[in-house]
């Protein structure tokens, strides 16, 4: 992130809230967190993935160091963005052949934003070779397809995280 984008300001809430923007202001960066002390990455939706995390060098990078070490990567709605440039040590991309959903092409219609994204979330994990499974808008879908776990939008959060804890704890399918 950090560079300029065609999203709208935050609202005045936000602005009125100083200690969550104390908060944010100190967040931590990505390239300076030690991640051998976590067992899962997980990018949660919001349109934000699609501008900031998907072409983030340092996020395609620790993503692709969780894939190679057997780690669990998760993601839910636009979450799935940040994984749109992440390959395996062998060169393919991590989605490929991979069973995986993430926010529909008309799902993104029903909120009138396809003009507005930067890409189709769908069309390019599918151009990477994923196996894109869709339900219904707004129901909840999650599909596992070994250590990819992701939702299809944010109905799917709740199940999607269920299902995240339950491989983190090692409980049978």
């Amino acid at each position: 992130g950090g560079g300029e984008t065609s999203q709208p300001p935050p609202p005045r809430r936000y602005n009125e809230d100083t200690e969550t923007a104390a908060l944010l202001a100190s967040t931590v960066k990505l390239d300076s967190c030690d991640f051998a002390a976590f067992d899962c990455l997980f990018f949660p939706g919001g349109h934000g993935p699609m501008w900031d995390l998907a072409e983030d060098p340092v996020c395609i990078k620790l993503v692709e160091a969780f894939w190679a070490s057997g780690k669990l990567v998760g993601a839910v709605c636009h979450g799935p963005a940040a994984l749109r440039h992440c390959k395996t040590a062998e060169g393919s991309y991590i989605v490929d052949n991979k069973r995986m959903t993430a926010f529909t092409n008309t799902e993104e219609a029903a909120v009138g934003l396809t003009s507005v994204v930067p890409f189709s979330l769908e069309d390019d994990l599918k151009s990477k070779g994923a196996d894109f499974s869709t339900g219904p808008d707004w129901a909840p879908r999650v599909c596992v397809h070994g250590k990819l776990i992701t939702g299809q939008n944010p109905s799917s959060s709740e199940q999607c995280a269920t299902e995240v804890l339950r491989m983190l704890s090692g409980a049978p399918m």
